[in-house]
């Protein structure tokens, strides 16, 4: 078996369906589709029951939300191959999504992650994600999020791959461990892919892995709403902490600081502080309690740490022509 194919469901009536058609089209088919569901209340579950006669089908019902970090670890925990890939329960693949990955994967055993082109699925016309990156600043950021597809037509490394497109390599993820629950949702991906960078792994973008993503379907949050807020608000804190050692901590500690109160004023004024504050007091019980699970320091990963810090510096430049030329001028 060459591939695991995992698919987190909450309440996905009206997608589910079509994402796991385009999952059976795909011209590779030595695969093993896991559908997660968490809970949910609507036809989804029975969509993804009515799947279960099929071969190679595996469906794990938990009856309630456990978040994604911990529904994606259940399918992965059941994986006897190569590559586990995740996909988003509101994405659609190409037919030859699949195959296009495991071969991006197959030109390096160092490659961890290989991230494909998600498209917006009503504009097909602009990306959805071709990659994230993180800044000195802490902020977890998005690749092409509404640039015109043509842009990203090149293979190239990436600091992060999204969760929501993802083909990762299995004995990889044995060595440096699941995404972490902690989490719960958003910033997983990134604090996983981080991990592998710090190990000396790659994370690659893969441009002819295409799919169409309707972007928030599940959460509802495209934009901002009290659950992302409240997910924002603990796991930004998180994830710097757990994947800088502490000389870059301290490096960086004002940086750091400035990004994280940034982000608690746009928060609050966009009317979700409680919500902010209270994934806050979360981060910090995980901190008291001890349960942040940072991976011990070690001298021969000192390579990596650099280029991670160099790299995030660079990334401030990306970032701010984003935010300041293309939000600014609606440039596409």
């Amino acid at each position: 078996m060459k591939a695991t194919i995992v698919i987190p469901n909450i309440n996905g009536k009206g997608w589910l369906k079509d994402s796991i058609e385009s999952i059976y089209a795909q011209t590779e088919q030595d695969f093993h589709l896991i559908v997660v569901d968490n809970g949910s209340t609507d036809e989804s579950l029975e969509q993804a029951r009515s799947y279960c006669s099929r071969p190679n089908f595996t469906l794990i019902e938990n009856g309630h939300n456990t978040g994604f970090s911990h529904a994606v670890n259940q399918g992965i925990a059941l994986a006897e191959s190569e590559y586990v890939v995740l996909f988003n329960n509101d994405a659609f693949a190409e037919p030859d999504w699949l195959a296009q990955l495991l071969a991006a994967a197959e030109k390096d055993p160092k490659i961890f992650a290989v991230q494909s082109l998600m498209i917006r699925h009503f504009e097909r016309e602009l990306a959805d994600d071709a990659g994230d990156y993180v800044t000195l600043m802490g902020f977890a950021c998005k690749t092409g999020d509404g640039r015109r597809v043509e842009r990203y037509s090149r293979p190239r490394r990436i600091f992060s791959a999204c969760g929501g497109a993802v083909l990762y390599r299995k004995s990889i993820l044995d060595e440096i461990g699941g995404f972490d629950e902690n989490f719960f949702a958003y910033f997983e991906d990134v604090d996983l892919s981080w991990r592998a960078n710090n190990a000396g792994y790659r994370n690659v973008f893969c441009p002819a892995a295409r799919c169409y993503h309707i972007c928030g379907a599940s959460t509802g949050a495209t934009r901002y709403n009290e659950f992302k807020s409240c997910q924002s608000g603990r796991n930004s804190i998180l994830l710097p902490l757990k994947n800088e050692p502490l000389l870059m901590l301290l490096v960086n500690s004002l940086p750091l600081l400035a990004g994280y109160l940034l982000k608690s004023y746009k928060f609050h004024r966009q009317g979700f502080g409680d919500a902010w504050d209270q994934g806050m007091r979360e981060a910090f019980a995980i901190l008291r309690e001890g349960r942040l699970g940072k991976r011990p320091f070690r001298w021969r990963d000192l390579p990596h740490y650099l280029l991670m810090e160099l790299w995030m510096i660079w990334n401030m430049v990306p970032y701010l022509w984003y935010r300041l030329v293309v939000v600014r001028f609606d440039l596409k």
